[in-house]
């Protein structure tokens, strides 16, 4: 049974939406990263970057246990472990390149359009336009792709669209303020609504549900997620 540390945030989002379209048994562990649970010396084990989402897999390759970190990273091994999700082989190059845009563009470009809107002490604008305008371009580069497809690559529904669903889910606080924040992207709003309505994306959503996770953004909050705003408590 996979274990899978978990927090209520987009790139462990992308990981509940695989074990649930995948049918593999997982045991959620919570991880409470306003709490700093993800700075234990025990998580750090798992992920030395302390970040989630991570899973160890009892049944690694070679029947040996199997530990995997960063997102993109675990699609990729529970599609080969699973031998679903990954395309045809001849879509590999474009599944690849895509599943890499995401990891290195639009999910980090998303991340900080959100951090320095809504966690980032108000007056920098710089950084607020920066950010956003990179997400915006990271969407319409997607959006352009996608012209005429349904899926990011290949004919069928993989990983690439299944990463692109978990940032997407955000967009709202990426595009800060607008109404419909996907409508200057309508092949974005129509690959997001289509895994949006898969039964396997209802199920993800509730996954952690049962959990209580902290919500206030407190001291303690800000030290847990920034610690490199503190070096003097690192």
């Amino acid at each position: 049974m996979i274990h899978f540390y978990f927090h209520p945030t987009p790139n462990p989002a992308k990981i509940a939406l695989f074990l649930e379209e995948s049918g593999l048994p997982y045991e959620l562990i919570p991880v409470d990263t306003s709490k700093g649970e993800q700075h234990t010396p025990a998580f750090r084990r798992i992920n030395p970057n302390g970040k989630v989402p991570a899973i160890v897999d009892p049944d690694g390759p070679g029947g040996r246990e199997a530990r995997v970190f960063d997102s993109t990273a675990i699609l990729i091994y529970l599609a080969e472990k699973t031998g679903g999700f990954l395309g045809a082989p001849t879509d590999r190059p474009e599944l690849l390149s895509w599943l890499l845009f995401i990891a290195s563009g639009l999910g980090p470009f998303s991340g900080q359009a959100v951090h320095f809107q809504f966690a980032a002490p108000e007056g920098l604008d710089y950084a607020v336009t920066r950010y956003r305008r990179e997400a915006e371009r990271h969407y319409q580069v997607l959006n352009d792709h996608l012209e005429g497809r349904e899926f990011i690559a290949g004919d069928t529904y993989t990983i690439a669209d299944m990463s692109a669903w978990g940032w997407l889910d955000r967009a709202a606080r990426v595009r800060k303020g607008a109404d419909d924040p996907l409508e200057p992207f309508p092949n974005l709003r129509r690959l997001f609504l289509n895994v949006d309505a898969r039964p396997a994306a209802a199920r993800a959503r509730e996954v952690g549900k049962d959990h209580a996770f902290k919500r206030a953004n407190d001291e303690e909050t800000r030290r847990s997620l920034y610690p490199s705003n503190y070096p003097s408590a690192a």
